[in-house]
C-alpha cells in the first residue's frame, strides 16, 4: 500500500471517530446550521495561514474556535431567528474568505481542494494534527457526557439541576469547530458538516440508547471512509465527495429496514 493511501486512510478514521459522538449532539439539538456556518468561515482561516506564511491547519482552527465563540454569543440574540442569523453569517464568512484569497495573487491556491477536500494528500503533520484534535475532542465529550446529555433532553431542567448550561453549550460548540476544522483536509468546506451529521442520522435509525449511536455513528463514519477511498481508488473519482456518496447510501438503507432503533 502506498504511503499517501495508508495516511488517507488513517486521516479519515481519526475524523470518522471524532465525527461520531460530536454528530450524535449535532443531530439531537439540530445545530447542523451552526455547524455549515463554522465551517464556511475556514477560508477565512486558510487566507490567515498564507498570509502569516504558517500551517494553514493551526490558523483554520484558531478561526473556527473564535468563530464558534462569536456564533455561541450573538445566537442567543431572538431579535433574529437562529436560521436567518446563521445563514446570512455563513455565506458572508464563506464570501470574505475567496475574496481575501483572490487578493493574495502571489501565491497560488487550489480552491477545488479546499472547498471538496484532498484526502490523498494528507502529509504526516496534518495526520498527527488530525489524531490530536479528535483524541482531544473525544476525551471533552466523554468527561461532560452526562451534562451534554442533560442540556440536550430538557435544558431548563438541567440548569435546575445544577448543570452549567451556558459552559457546556459552548463546549460542545468548541468541540464541534475543533472536529469541523480536522475534517477539512478529508471532504472539504462545503461536504464536511455531511459528514458529521449522515453517520449519526443513520446511527440513530439503529441504536436504541445514546452510547450506542455515538458508537454505531463512528462505524458507519469509518465504513464509508474505506469505501469511499476504495470507490476512488478504483474508479479514478474524487475521494472526499466518494466519502459523503457512501454515507448517504447507507443512511438511505438504514431507513428502508423493516426494524429500527427507537
Amino acid at each position: 500500500m502506498e504511503d499517501f493511501f495508508l495516511r488517507a486512510i488513517l486521516g479519515g478514521l481519526g475524523f470518522a471517530i471524532a465525527a461520531g459522538p460530536v454528530g450524535c449532539f449535532v443531530v439531537w439539538r439540530r445545530m447542523a446550521y451552526l455547524g455549515e456556518a463554522i465551517a464556511h468561515a475556514i477560508l477565512l482561516g486558510i487566507a490567515l495561514g498564507f498570509l502569516l506564511e504558517i500551517q494553514p491547519v493551526i490558523t483554520v482552527l484558531v478561526t473556527c474556535f473564535l468563530f464558534a465563540y462569536m456564533l455561541a454569543g450573538i445566537e442567543q440574540d431572538r431579535m433574529i431567528s437562529n436560521d436567518a442569523l446563521l445563514g446570512s453569517i455563513s455565506h458572508l464568512a464563506l464570501a470574505l474568505g475567496l475574496v481575501a484569497l483572490s487578493f493574495m495573487e502571489q501565491i497560488r491556491v487550489d480552491l477545488i481542494s479546499f472547498l471538496f477536500g484532498d484526502i490523498l494528500a494528507i502529509s504526516s503533520f496534518e495526520l498527527v494534527t488530525i489524531y490530536t484534535i479528535a483524541a482531544i475532542a473525544c476525551m471533552l465529550v466523554k468527561w461532560q457526557w452526562r451534562n451534554l446529555l442533560s442540556i440536550t433532553v430538557n435544558q431548563d431542567l438541567a440548569a435546575v439541576e445544577g448543570v452549567p448550561v451556558e459552559k457546556t453549550r459552548l463546549l460542545l460548540i468548541m468541540v464541534l469547530a475543533m472536529v469541523i476544522a480536522i475534517g477539512m483536509t478529508i471532504v472539504g468546506i462545503l461536504l464536511v458538516i455531511a459528514m458529521v451529521i449522515i453517520p449519526a442520522a443513520a446511527a440513530r435509525c439503529l441504536a436504541r440508547t445514546p452510547g450506542q449511536m455515538v458508537v454505531v455513528a463512528a462505524m458507519i463514519g469509518c465504513l464509508a471512509v474505506f469505501s469511499g477511498l476504495y470507490g476512488s481508488l478504483t474508479w479514478d473519482i474524487p475521494a472526499g465527495p466518494s466519502i459523503i456518496v457512501v454515507a448517504g447510501v447507507i443512511f438511505f438503507l438504514v431507513n428502508l429496514l423493516p426494524f429500527r432503533g427507537k
